[in-house]
Parts: structure tokens; C-alpha cells; sequence
């Protein structure tokens, strides 16, 4: 039976997304209500789910194996290590997990050939080396495992930035607790909320489906007819995205920004602000790069349903293209002595804002900070707090207008909720206790509060507040990354609070930001993982163990890797260090700087000059209910597309994230996902999301192979130039 979901808005995926798949089916002589009523009964009710997942299952497969733990020890660490080495750097790369599913498929192969198949016991537990072929459960489990390091641990910026910038290092033992617990105490939330956000049909997690796609394409033969299987398309994509990667990537950099406007206007620092896709709004600024088109910010665009990224386009153009140049060339906030696209602190005139000049101990001198003058940012960087603050209030009321009767019968039918034929299948395996979540979350709470107030990072009972705000936002938040692909954050509601609680002090500010947003962000990271193993068919218990384990591993390496270069690398994190120069941590910083050591009081206060950003919280009350009202209204119209909170939270990443990979996002993502699935279906089904893996795949080969290859090799021609300089200045300067 059909599960309904988040009502209109899961309507909107089955009709994107089934009605155009059964148009296909009709033309081949079968209606389109013969093949639901033939593959409801045995498949999940989505045709992105039935074209990439399979609805069969092996529970004989053995899956938390020797060359499991050993393969995901060696991938988790591995991956720590790397992509903590280049997060520092001017140019950093994130290895993702495409790299692992890669790399760990002939590892595994190459096990399964040369070790000895001789079965031992252990306390009457029987196991083995070898338990015969490589399959695709230990292959997903390794991933998985891996995954947990597959971005850089979030407190680091802390332990960093209260070493190099605020001088009061805490030492590793303290740091590795610091992070453990804040890694760690998003199991728990993500355990207790399961059942409303893994197990619904609806509940798409659209990313994992491209893994899903990538693990079965390495498993299994398929020809489709005499058709090309898609393992050649995978290999095909590989390759050519490999080689292709050398161009932009070393010889030829200019083509993965290519900015029409500034190359067009070389002496206007207007079409520099307008056309740099870097430091300006990205108009008209071409890519011939697909890491612009599939990147860390937007993820991959195949994986993000049409209509979800017609909204996330649509936030982007009113906010960044529309509002961003009215208030800026309007001088808004004086703003036209400021570049127009960036997250740096100025003073009034445009100077760069010294902190050393307003501190002492640490912590802010009011009577310096007076003297010295009001800290000021670019018309974009203030007007996204802002959007912030209307998008946290939006996403409430748009959960509590569109889901929140689903969310109330999922808490209250829970465990007499329909099952679609993936929960049937995972029914043959133990579900994971309540009390693991429960005890996990304790240990490490009291691990947490402990830390804090023992190494004066902040008060006890703000450990309480901190850990209050995932418990609120981890189900409404997950629902929308669930369906869109999109994750609103709460790093600046947190920052927002613990700023007007304890103003002057940078490290109880990013403290409790950390333990109040990256909770819920490794939750949420759980439950998607937690997805691909649902749909994969892996033991929960077994997945738990991984991920688990992985995340100590994955706090050990790269804390270690953090306080390594803090040690040996010169002039680390500032500019004269290059490559070496921070930009992500400095960035974090100056969040310190703005919602800690200043405060928002003195920025978003009555009187300050921000404090108009306020009143955007009505905006966020306000918004949802007309566009619900119309939904309501005109059921099977395009208002039922619509999605106002992902329109406003489009901007979390806006800055740091390049303004033109949001639009090459959007073009790509209209190419296949409805040009190609509308009039070229079959092929979609097919090799669309395998498409995606090859060239994701290929392109992150290419960059490890690139970096040590080419690390002493410098080239120097136009190709390799900025070619939009007056892009750091502003107009009236």
C-alpha cells in the first residue's frame, strides 16, 4: 500500500517523478495504472526509488566481515587524514564517498582471492577470514564506515581558532572529549527518530540513491536488451571525466570560472562585482568544470528532484540577483565601500577589521571597541543572517502547515505504520534497542557538561540549552533534507542565542553552536547513511557499530592532523602562509568575532545598525501561509511545487559556496532531470545516476593524482589568472 508522506509535497515527487515514467509505459501499450498495480505490491511506490533500489534481498550475505573492519579502518582513517590535510589549504579538496566505493571494490575482490578461507572460534562464535566472495553488504558497510570521514569534523574550527587566534590552547585530551561528544551525541537523536524519517516510503533521501546506484552497477551484470550495461556507462563517464579533470584543474583553471562580464569590461569594477562567480553574483560566469556543477555545496544535481531545484533557483535569483545588487548599489548600510560578495569584517571605510584592537584577554573591551569603531559587513553577508532568521521561522510553520498532521500519526501510529517492501525486507534482521541511543546520548551528555566547565569552555546548564535545539529541530529539518536534498542549518539560531546570553565571549559562542548545530547535523548525517543501509538492506545493528566506531577513529586522525600542522607549517592560517591560509576556519572565526566577541546586541540591536534584520522573523511567520492557502486551494496546480522554506534557507551557504555553481546546478539539473527524464525516460532510468557516479568518481581520482603529481609544479599564463581583480573592492571606494 502507498504511503503519504508530507501530503501535497510527496504528491509532487510522485508526480515529477511517476506520472512521466508511466507516459513512457503507456506509449509501450501498458497503462500506467497496470504497472502500479502490478509493482506497488512488490516495490516502493516512487520510480526513483524502483530505478535505482532493488526489491530483493539476501539475508545470507554476510556483512560485518574481517574485510570489512579491516578495509573500513583503513578507509575511514585514510579519508580523515586527507581531507583534514587539505582543509587548511588555500584550495581544499573534500574526498566524498564515491572515492571509497571506488577503491574499495577491488580491495575487496583482491581479499576474498588470497586470504584463507579456515574458519575459526571465538566464545562459541564461529568467523572467518574469507567467508567467501566479496558482496555487496561488506561493500556498502565499508562506505559506510568511511563515510564518517568524509567531511572534516566540525569542532576542530574550535580547538584551532582558540589556539592560533584567541592564544589558549586546550590540549589534546580535552579536544579529543570536546569532539568525541559533540560527534557523538547525534546517534541518540537520529536513533529516536527513525521511524519518522528512515522507514516511510516517502521519506526519498534523494543522495543515497545515488549510491545506491553506484554499489548495484559494481554488483551487478546488467545489459538491458543489448543495450550498454551500466557498468561500461560508469567506466566510460570515469574515464572521460578523469582525463577531462587535468584541463581545469591544473592546465587550463580559467574554464572551471569563465567570466564573460569582467572579460567583457576589464576596467568596470561593477561588471567585476556582477560577472565573478567567486568574489561577485556569478552573472553570465561560465563552467566548463563539473566540479562547479556537482560540489560540496549543492551535491550532485541528478540526485535532486526538478521541482526541488526550481526552488532552490528561485531563492537563489531573488536573493542573490534581485536583493543583493538593490541594496547594494543603493548603499544600504553604507555598504558601497565594501566589496559586494564576500563574509570578511570591515570597518566604516572599508578597511579590514582589527580584532586585536578591541581585545583584551580574549575577550571584548567595550571601551576599545568604542574607540576603534562599529564592526561592519557587506550588504549580502548581514542580509543573510537575516534570511536566516525568516527561513528557521518558515521552516516551523511550512513543517507544521504540510507535515504536521503526517508527523503527529507517525508519532501516534508508529508501530502500525504501512510498510512498503523495503521495510518488509528489513523486518529479517534485529532492529537496534532503544537503550544503545539512550545510554550513548548519557555517556557522552555527562562527558559533554563535564568538558565545558572543567576547560572553562562554557557554562554547565548551556550544555542543557545546546542539546535542547537538535531534540526540536531534527525530525522538521530532516523531513526537507529527506525530500529536497537541502539541509537548513541551525548554526545561526544558535549563534544568535548564546551571543545576546554571554556576549564578549568568541568560545562559549562557538561552543554551543557546536554542540547545538553539529548534533543535529550528525543526526542527520546518521539517518541518511541509515537510508542507504535501509535500502540496501544492511543490519541496522551492524550499521550502528560502523558508524560509531568510524566517528572515534575519524576525531583521533584528524585532530591529530589539525595539531600536527599547527606545530610544523609557518605562518599557519594567515595569509603569508599560503597555501596554508585557512580560509574555512577564518571564516568560522569571523562568526566568532561577529555573533561572540561583538555580539549581536551591538549588531542586530535596537539602534545598531543591522537591526532591521530583526523583523525578518515576521517575514518567516508570515510567509508559508499563502502559498499553503494556494496549495489548498488549487490542489493539482503548480503551487503544489512550491516549497518556501527551501526557498529561504537557499542561502545558508551563500557565502562561502562560488554564486555560479548554484546556477550551473540548476541548468544541469533541468537537462536531465526534466528534459532527459520527460522525452528520453528509458535512458534516464537507465544510466542517469550512474552518469553522475562516473563523473564524480573520475573527477576526485584525478584531483588526488593531480595534488601529488603536480604539488611543485607552478604554471603561469591567462589561463591560470584571475581575470576579475576589481571584484574585491567596492563601487564607491
Amino acid at each position: 500500500m502507498e504511503q503519504q508522506t508530507g501530503a501535497h509535497h510527496a504528491e509532487a515527487f510522485e508526480k515529477s517523478y511517476v506520472d512521466d515514467g508511466g507516459a513512457v509505459e503507456e506509449k509501450a501499450g501498458i497503462s500506467k495504472e497496470e504497472v502500479l498495480a502490478e509493482d506497488d505490491i512488490e516495490d516502493s511506490p516512487f520510480e526513483i526509488v524502483r530505478v535505482s533500489v532493488s526489491n530483493k534481498d539476501d539475508p545470507t550475505l554476510p556483512c560485518l566481515t574481517f574485510r570489512a573492519w579491516v578495509l573500513g579502518i583503513i578507509f575511514c582513517a585514510g579519508l580523515a587524514f586527507v581531507n583534514q590535510f587539505f582543509y587548511f589549504r588555500a584550495n581544499p579538496i573534500l574526498l566524498g564517498g564515491y572515492i571509497v566505493q571506488l577503491l574499495s571494490f577491488p580491495c575487496g575482490y583482491l581479499m576474498a582471492l588470497v586470504l584463507p578461507t579456515r574458519k575459526f572460534r571465538t566464545f562459541g562464535w564461529e568467523w572467518s577470514l574469507n567467508p567467501g566472495p566479496f558482496n555487496i553488504k561488506e561493500h556498502v558497510l565499508i562506505s559506510i564506515f568511511a563515510g564518517t570521514s568524509v567531511s572534516t569534523v566540525y569542532g576542530i574550527d574550535v580547538t584551532v581558532i582558540k589556539r592560533l587566534f584567541y592564544k589558549s590552547d586546550m590540549g589534546f585530551g580535552p579536544s579529543v572529549l570536546f569532539i568525541l561528544t559533540s560527534q557523538i551525541l547525534g546517534y541518540s537523536f537520529a536513533g529516536l527518530s527513525r521511524k519518522y524519517l528512515v522507514y516511510p516510503a516517502a521519506m526519498l533521501w534523494p543522495a543515497s540513491l545515488v549510491s545506491v546506484t553506484l554499489f548495484r552497477t559494481f554488483h551487478e551484470i546488467q545489459d538491458f536488451g543489448g543495450r550498454l550495461s551500466r557498468t561500461k556507462v560508469f567506466w566510460i563517464c570515469f574515464t572521460a571525466s578523469f582525463v577531462y579533470y587535468f584541463i581545469p584543474g591544473f592546465l587550463f583553471p580559467t574554464l572551471t570560472m569563465l567570466p564573460i562580464l569582467c572579460l567583457a569590461a576589464p576596467n568596470s569594477i561593477i561588471a567585476h562585482q556582477l560577472g565573478d562567480g567567486n568574489n561577485g553574483l556569478g552573472i553570465l560566469a561560465l563552467t566548463f568544470d563539473w566540479s562547479t556543477i556537482s560540489n560540496a555545496y549543492t551535491a550532485s544535481p541528478i540526485a535532486c528532484p526538478w521541482p526541488m531545484a526550481c526552488n532552490v533557483f528561485a531563492g537563489f535569483v531573488i536573493f542573490i540577483w534581485i536583493m543583493t545588487p538593490a541594496g547594494y548599489y543603493s548603499n544600504v548600510w553604507g555598504s558601497g565601500n565594501l566589496p559586494i560578495y564576500t563574509s570578511q569584517l570591515f570597518l566604516p571605510n572599508g578597511t579590514d577589521y582589527d580584532i586585536s584592537q578591541v581585545m583584551v584577554d580574549g575577550k571584548l573591551d567595550p571601551s576599545l571597541y568604542n574607540d576603534y569603531g562599529p564592526l561592519r559587513m557587506t550588504f549580502q553577508f548581514a542580509s543573510t543572517y537575516g534570511i536566516g532568521f525568516a527561513g528557521l521561522i518558515t521552516l516551523i510553520v511550512y513543517i507544521a502547515l504540510h507535515y504536521g498532521e503526517e508527523i503527529v500519526m507517525r508519532f501516534k501510529q508508529s508501530r502500525t505504520m504501512d510498510e512498503d517492501i523495503h521495510m518488509r525486507l528489513m523486518r529479517n534482521y534485529d532492529e537496534v534497542p532503544q537503550w544503545w541511543y539512550l545510554s550513548t546520548f548519557v555517556v557522552c551528555f555527562v562527558l559533554a557538561i563535564v568538558t565545558c566547565q572543567v576547560w572553562s569552555l562554557m557554562p554547565w546548564y548551556w550544555v542543557i540549552v545546546a542539546t535542547i535545539l537538535p531534540f526540536i529541530f531534527t525530525v522538521p529539518i530532516g523531513i526537507i533534507q529527506a525530500l529536497s536534498n537541502q539541509q537548513p542549518g541551525l548554526n545561526v539560531i544558535t549563534e544568535f542565542i548564546i551571543g545576546y546570553a554571554r556576549p564578549g565571549d568568541p568560545i562559549a559562542n562557538v561552543t554551543f553552536k557546536v554542540y547545538g548545530y553539529v548534533t543535529m547535523t550528525q543526526a542527520l548525517s546518521l539517518l541518511n547513511d541509515q537510508k542507504l543501509g535501509h535500502y540496501m538492506k544492511i543490519p541496522p545493528r551492524h550499521l550502528f557499530v560502523a558508524q560509531l566506531v568510524g566517528t572515534i577513529i575519524c576525531a583521533f586522525v584528524q585532530l591529530g592532523v589539525s595539531y600536527w600542522l599547527m606545530a610544523t607549517v609557518k605562518n599557519f592560517c594567515t595569509d603569508e602562509g599560503k597555501p596554508w591560509t585557512c580560509i574555512n576556519t577564518r571564516t568560522f572565526y569571523s562568526a566568532s568575532v561577529i555573533w561572540g566577541l561583538v555580539s549581536p546586541g551591538r549588531i542586530f540591536g535596537p539602534g545598531m545598525q543591522y537591526h532591521s534584520m530583526l523583523y525578518l522573523f515576521i517575514l518567516g511567520l508570515l510567509a508559508p501561509i499563502p502559498f499553503w492557502y494556494m496549495t489548498k486551494r488549487y490542489p493539482n496546480s503548480y503551487w503544489q511545487y512550491i516549497n518556501i522554506a527551501i526557498i529561504f534557507n537557499v542561502v545558508g551557504n551563500l557565502p562561502p559556496a562560488p554564486t555560479h555553481d548554484y546556477v550551473w546546478f540548476f541548468i544541469t539539473c533541468t537537462f536531465f532531470n526534466y528534459f532527459v527524464h520527460k522525452y528520453w525516460n528509458g535512458w534516464w532510468q537507465r544510466y542517469a545516476f550512474t552518469f553522475s557516479a562516473g563523473m564524480d568518481s573520475g573527477l576526485a581520482i584525478s584531483g588526488i593524482i593531480m595534488f601529488f603529481a603536480f604539488q611543485n609544479v607552478t604554471l603561469s599564463w591567462w589561463g591560470t589568472q584571475s581575470h576579475c581583480p576589481l571584484s574585491a573592492n567596492g563601487y564607491l571606494s
